[in-house]
C-alpha cells in the first residue's frame, strides 16, 4: 500500500471514530484514544489490536495520532542518495527514529519513537481534524 493511500484511509478511520466523540471534550477525546481503549472499543482502528500488541513498546501509549506529524513522505519520492530513493523520513531527526534502507529505497522507521503517542504532545498539537494537525506530512 502507498504512503498516500495509507494516509487518506486512516484520516477517514479517525474522522469516523471523531464524529462519535463530537460531544465530548478534548480531553475526553484524547483519553478514549488510550490503547487499552481503542483495543476493545475501535478494533478495526489498526491491525495490532487483534492481537492485542502495541506498535511501540511504551505504558502510556495514545493512538490519538497513530502516525506523526513530523514524518514526511513522497510516493515518487524526494531524492535520490546514491542509488536508492528516499520515500520518507523525520522532519526533526528523532534520535529514537532511524531510516530502514533497501537495495532500492529508502525509508524512515519511526518503531523506536514514541514522540507523538504521548498526550502531553497530543494536547500541544490538538485539533479535532486529524488531516489538519498531519497537513505538512504528505509532499508533493
Amino acid at each position: 500500500m502507498s504512503y498516500i493511500k495509507w494516509f487518506e484511509a486512516h484520516g477517514k478511520k479517525h474522522a469516523k471514530i471523531m464524529q462519535k466523540l463530537k460531544d465530548k471534550t478534548d480531553d475526553e477525546v484524547i483519553e478514549y484514544f488510550r490503547f487499552e481503549n481503542m483495543v476493545k472499543n475501535e478494533p478495526e482502528f489498526c491491525p495490532l489490536y487483534e492481537k492485542n500488541k502495541k506498535c511501540h513498546d511504551y505504558e502510556d501509549l495514545n493512538c490519538y495520532l497513530c502516525a506523526c506529524p513530523n514524518f514526511r513522505f513522497d510516493d515518487d519520492g524526494f531524492k535520490k542518495q546514491e542509488d536508492k530513493t528516499l520515500f520518507s523520513y523525520c522532519s526533526i531527526d528523532s534520535k529514537d527514529g532511524s531510516q530502514f534502507i533497501g537495495d532500492t529505497y529508502i525509508h524512515q522507521n519511526c518503531a523506536g519513537c514514541i514522540v507523538p503517542h504521548r498526550e502531553k504532545y497530543i494536547k500541544k498539537n490538538f485539533s479535532r481534524d486529524w488531516f489538519e494537525v498531519m497537513k505538512n506530512v504528505k509532499q508533493g
